[in-house]
């Protein structure tokens, strides 16, 4: 079997995949990961195949436009997001497209918000497989509306018409979010053929330093994060230089997350605090007791993974999507913006390490996580649906 994986050059939105295409190449089947060449280097520091997708666009620079208060009109992930999705399609488009009709993929796997996967799938008739990074902020009505008229032209540009060309669910959706985060059946538009998969961590490649201490310690260990994203789009957002200097009054332990090209945002830190450069945070999370951070999925599914309670701090409209899921487990606590000054940091933190229910709820979904089916067996359930659907292959 052959299987592409696709997804546009924003790296929090390709290490879930990571997984699933390592399980397939175990498994004996063909993998091919197509991006943009800002992504390039991320692919094959995860050990994968890379083919040339396209060119990059300065997607940092749109989506600062939609960081609350400072634009007018609607933002985040509905019609003007999906407006910015379809560019990048479109970026992707005619390399991708021409890749996947000469190399024959029987599966193409992609992200939601990476539009040209489900192109290269109609185009070459393979069977489209949407992966989300975490809770389905992408099943919307709204959204599907929106997503339907922007790729209407591009399918038609390369001669597929009709409702079903544009269909970016596709056959499958693999999901890897815990399903007391999931977004509840209710709020969707209409069902999904999902395949539930454990989520298992895979935050980049790194350099692992001397390990931290044991676990066996004289006082609870706290996890300053705040991702790669937030630093990028605004220096002002990255807010866990504060957080450090917040917590450095408690009789906690503080190890700071920090990829290694955002450590000048941090400015000073107190002497006691220890600074951990692009390690990778599922190496790091296992030697902790409690996670501060941004609201990022991949953090958060992280930190549900090993167990541990959170306080987040969303600073963008999607984080804010992925605190309310959280909190919503009872696994942590959220702040707002203005709720996060020094006295509303450590009240928050003495509360989720002080009442055990926080720990307790995120231990719970630490071991549903666990019960979950790896991704080595959904690589097989792919291969089964494969070949149960070999003779439908439309082109």
């Amino acid at each position: 079997m052959r299987v592409l994986f696709v997804s546009w050059a924003w790296p929090t939105h390709f290490y879930p995949m990571v997984p699933l295409a390592w399980a397939l190449r175990a498994a004996g089947h063909e993998v091919r990961v197509a991006a943009p060449p800002g992504l390039a280097a991320h692919v094959t520091a995860a050990g994968l195949p890379y083919a040339p997708g396209g060119h990059d666009l300065d997607a940092v620079a749109r989506i600062r436009d939609y960081i609350p208060g400072r634009t007018p009109g609607p933002a985040g992930r509905g019609p003007r997001a999906v407006t910015l999705f379809a560019e990048l399609a479109e970026a992707m488009a005619d390399d991708l497209v021409a890749f996947a009709r000469a190399w024959r993929p029987d599966l193409v796997v992609h992200e939601p918000t990476a539009y040209a996967g489900p192109l290269a799938a109609a185009a070459s008739g393979a069977r489209a497989v949407r992966l989300p990074w975490g809770a389905d902020l992408m099943h919307r009505q709204a959204t599907q509306e929106a997503e339907e008229h922007a790729l209407a032209p591009l399918f038609a540009r390369f001669g597929l018409c009709g409702p079903e060309s544009a269909d970016v669910l596709g056959a499958l959706t693999v999901d890897l979010c815990p399903p007391a985060m999931q977004v509840p059946e209710e709020s969707r538009p209409g069902p999904l053929d999902r395949l539930p998969m454990r989520y298992v961590p895979y935050n980049g490649a790194g350099r692992i330093p001397v390990p931290l201490p044991p676990a066996e310690r004289q006082r609870p260990r706290v996890c300053v994060t705040w991702g790669t994203t937030v630093g990028r789009l605004d220096p002002s957002m990255m807010l866990a230089g504060e957080v450090v200097a917040a917590l450095d009054a408690l009789d906690v332990g503080i190890v700071v997350a920090v990829a290694a090209e955002q450590r000048p945002l941090l400015g000073a830190l107190p002497a006691r605090a220890k600074v951990l450069e692009s390690v990778p945070l599922h190496c790091v999370l296992p030697h902790c007791d409690l996670v501060v951070a941004h609201g990022g999925a991949g953090t958060i599914l992280t930190g549900l993974a090993a167990g541990l309670p959170q306080l987040v701090v969303p600073q963008l409209i999607d984080h804010g999507f992925n605190a309310q899921r959280f909190t919503a487990t009872g696994a942590g606590l959220s702040l707002t913006r203005d709720e996060a000054h020094p006295e509303g940091l450590r009240a928050a933190v003495r509360a989720l390490l002080d009442e055990p229910a926080y720990r307790k709820a995120a231990e719970g979904i630490r071991d549903d996580n666990a019960r979950r089916p790896t991704p080595a067996r959904v690589a097989e359930q792919l291969a089964e649906f494969v070949e149960s659907t070999e003779g439908g292959r439309p082109c």
